[in-house]
């Protein structure tokens, strides 16, 4: 098999990295693995594996047919047989389908926000699905969605995967005390819901003043991101509450700080938190969607409704103030994200599904 990842920048974010794990995976695995950046790079380029062959497209708007014709001619020359299209790309990957039939289309659908499906803008997505080979999802309402909506019947779940990146450059050093910091990874995005954090911080400060929050994930500089901060300084938390942004050595993040959280409103399988697991620390996290299926309450990291400030708190307290606790849910969070999310099950579970799919025409 030839397959071609397609995503629209390299900017640090979970699509971006799965599009780069299954590169990087399938590269050991098939003939040819390749992955397409079709808008902009960014800090993920680094962690490309040298066998994958790739592309960077430079597309100036959205439709570029310079840009969609060198693609076509990269795919052509390269002989490839899918091209699996993550998020937003899978409109670049119609346009090429359209100039090339031969090519068949895999969407791979990252939503966070499987809550509000909603509100999501879908005719041009319902449009191009027609030309859809099969589709991934990474959580099961995305997958009652896909066969609900769309246009395209080969729709499979395959969990979320990553892998240690045994490479990694430590360029980042994290404020704080050794040993009381806790890391929330995730871009500054309304979803993610910083503002419940901002909540606990304040409760933490008064019962915990040494531990610090270290936020890193993408600064939009938006609205979202000038309202959190214009509240940490009124909550007077700029000694509590650290922001870094996009960090390309994200391991070495997370091995500097004892306990690892999620605040979201919404969610798919955030890679954010198979990698708080592959990492050891202990969790905790907001109940949405897909999260309930890894993390089992009290047994290998704390789970609480979302928006419960005092709850998350509560559960938090407990991690700081029992060293023993805080090893043992990292150690089965552990066992858990290697039994369920190794990279392993995750590519042969793909790759046999293509292969029914090529069997079934």
């Amino acid at each position: 098999m030839r397959i071609l990842q397609i995503i629209d920048s390299l900017d640090i974010g979970g699509a971006e990295k799965m599009a780069i794990n299954y590169a990087n995976s399938l590269s050991k695995s098939i003939e040819f693995s390749g992955l397409v950046a079709t808008r902009k790079e960014g800090n993920l380029k680094n962690q490309i594996n040298e066998k994958v062959n790739y592309l960077f497209l430079n597309r100036k708007k959205t439709i570029d047919f310079n840009a969609i014709r060198k693609l076509k001619k990269y795919c052509k020359s390269n002989k490839i047989d899918y091209l699996q299209a993550h998020s937003s790309s899978f409109f670049t990957a119609f346009l090429v389908k359209l100039l090339y039939p031969k090519i068949n289309i895999i969407w791979h659908d990252h939503n966070g926000l499987s809550e509000f499906l909603s509100t999501r803008k879908s005719v041009a997505l319902k449009i191009a699905s027609y030309f859809f080979k099969g589709i991934v999802v990474v959580n099961y309402q995305l997958k009652n969605w896909a066969e609900r909506t769309l246009n395209c019947k080969n729709v499979i779940y395959l969990a979320n995967f990553t892998t240690l990146n045994y490479n990694e450059v430590k360029e980042t050093f994290l404020e704080g005390i050794n040993g009381k910091r806790i890391l929330c990874l995730a871009n500054l995005r309304f979803q993610k819901n910083h503002f419940l954090l901002l909540e606990v911080a304040e409760k933490l400060k008064v019962s915990h003043p040494d531990w610090t929050f270290h936020l890193v994930g993408k600064d939009f500089n938006d609205a979202y991101s000038s309202k959190m901060k214009s509240e940490i300084t009124a909550k007077n938390l700029s000694d509590t509450v650290f922001i870094y942004g996009s960090k390309s050595d994200t391991q070495n993040c997370i091995s500097q700080c004892e306990i690892a959280i999620l605040t979201s409103q919404s969610e798919g399988l955030p890679v954010a938190l198979l990698e708080y697991g592959l990492n050891s620390k202990p969790v905790v996290s907001t109940e949405v969607g897909e999260i309930s299926l890894i993390i089992k309450d009290g047994e290998n990291g704390f789970i609480v409704p979302k928006f419960d400030a005092d709850a998350f708190y509560l559960s938090l307290k407990k991690l700081i103030e029992n060293d023993e606790l805080r090893m043992k849910l990292g150690q089965e969070l552990n066992k858990t994200i290697i039994i369920n999310n190794s990279e392993q099950a995750v590519i042969q579970n793909y790759t046999n599904w293509l292969q029914k799919i090529e069997h079934a025409e």
